[in-house]
């Protein structure tokens, strides 16, 4: 797998005007060159969901976005938890991805928490390992993986959820589930198992990625940990930054695991973004089918779609009023990421018209098949109109 070696990134990109041109960008106006964005947690799906999304789906729909990399979890089937699982995955992404696709291998087997996976024999073919959509319950099994991770030299990417304070909750535990009659998600679920990693990480040196924090308790532990020395970093989602849970309706397209916090939850994860406590913002792309979206808050599918609409949410809504600035945002979006995954950037890039405002409309706008997204509707500025990776044009508008 071809990763970078250095902890340092350079953008220098070999702008071709000719493509520009082929690809209606008047050179008269200004327009703003980006550097390729990388996500490391999104859901393509394929094998076994392909009416969700495909890895040719979901990779046209991260050009649109403006991403050239990404990282895809392996709750797929079969799961990716053995070498010839992971080359099957691997073999449709060779064929059909127009950007970079690098692929999760699971900690355990099957996900579910019981045996260690195939680690060693997967190692030289994944960016990391994860459970994500399972958070790995055994505080022994996980010290296992931690163990064998660091002696392979890799990330273990955690999503964190403590099964036994579930109860049975599909939104946050907080004031619209009172009074509409939910049963909620505790913080404690989140924050209590990132609490016991950590713990670990700092026992067996492990490096320790946490996947979409969404309490500020989350925020308040990494940050006294990143303090402690913990090789730890952690990303957060753009709906958990832009959204809490006064803004919820009874739609599926607001249901996702986490789920959207209070506003205090959203103030401690912008101060995380604001001083470093948070590494990247990853999209946690989840597609389904509409029929599985379709079924209200407590029946519908966990999960939304996104990699198409954060760079223009988190411009209009975080830079251009002035909370972070756009240096910030790169950050977030590329060389953060790409540089705790060990992933090159290249002649990736994207070339953007900031001033251009559209409205986010999910069934003429996106190329995913899925379309849920608690953003249907929202004003926004910034319009892609072409992604180059390794050089080539990916997308056009």
């Amino acid at each position: 797998m071809d990763r970078i070696s250095s902890d340092k990134i350079e953008f220098s990109p070999t702008i071709d005007i000719r493509m520009l041109r082929d690809a209606g960008v008047d050179l008269s106006s200004q327009y703003t060159i980006l550097p390729g964005f990388c996500d490391v947690h999104v859901h393509f799906r394929e094998p076994g969901f392909s009416y969700k999304e495909t890895i040719a789906t979901g990779a046209k729909a991260a050009a649109h976005g403006g991403y050239t990399a990404v990282c895809t979890m392996p709750n797929l089937d079969p799961v990716s938890d053995t070498p010839e699982h992971l080359a099957m995955q691997q073999s449709i992404i060779d064929r059909d991805a127009c950007i970079h696709v690098y692929p999760y291998a699971a900690i355990t087997v099957g996900q579910k928490g019981e045996a260690l996976a195939d680690l060693e024999g997967m190692a030289g073919n994944c960016i990391a390992f994860s459970d994500d959509g399972h958070g790995v319950q055994s505080e022994e099994m996980m010290r296992a993986a931690m163990i064998k991770a660091k002696s392979l030299g890799k990330i273990i990417t955690a999503h964190c959820e403590v099964n036994s304070l579930l109860h049975g909750g599909y939104i946050h535990d907080g004031k619209y589930a009172a009074d509409n009659g939910h049963r909620g998600i505790c913080s404690e679920s989140e924050w209590k198992q990132i609490e016991r990693d950590l713990k670990l990480a700092a026992e067996t040196g492990c490096a320790y990625h946490v996947c979409h924090i969404s309490t500020k308790e989350s925020v308040d532990i990494i940050r006294k940990a990143k303090a402690e020395g913990v090789d730890v970093t952690c990303e957060t989602a753009p709906h958990y930054l832009l959204l809490d849970d006064s803004m919820l309706e009874e739609d599926g397209k607001w249901k996702m695991n986490p789920p959207i916090r209070s506003a205090a939850d959203r103030e401690a994860l912008i101060e995380g973004i604001i001083d470093g406590t948070i590494d990247c913002i990853a999209t946690d792309h989840a597609p389904h089918s509409a029929e599985e979206k379709s079924r209200g808050l407590e029946k519908s599918a966990f999960g939304i779609v996104g990699i198409e609409t954060a760079f223009p949410l988190l411009y209009t809504y975080m830079v251009m009023p002035g909370i972070i600035s756009m240096d910030k945002l790169e950050q977030l979006l590329v060389y953060n990421p790409r540089k705790r995954f060990g992933i090159p950037l290249g002649n990736d890039y994207s070339v953007w018209n900031m001033a251009a405002e559209w409205t986010i409309t999910p069934e003429i706008d996106f190329l995913s098949k899925g379309k849920a997204t608690p953003f249907d509707g929202w004003r926004v500025s910034g319009i892609n109109v072409l992604t180059v990776c390794d050089g080539k044009p990916v997308y056009t508008f």
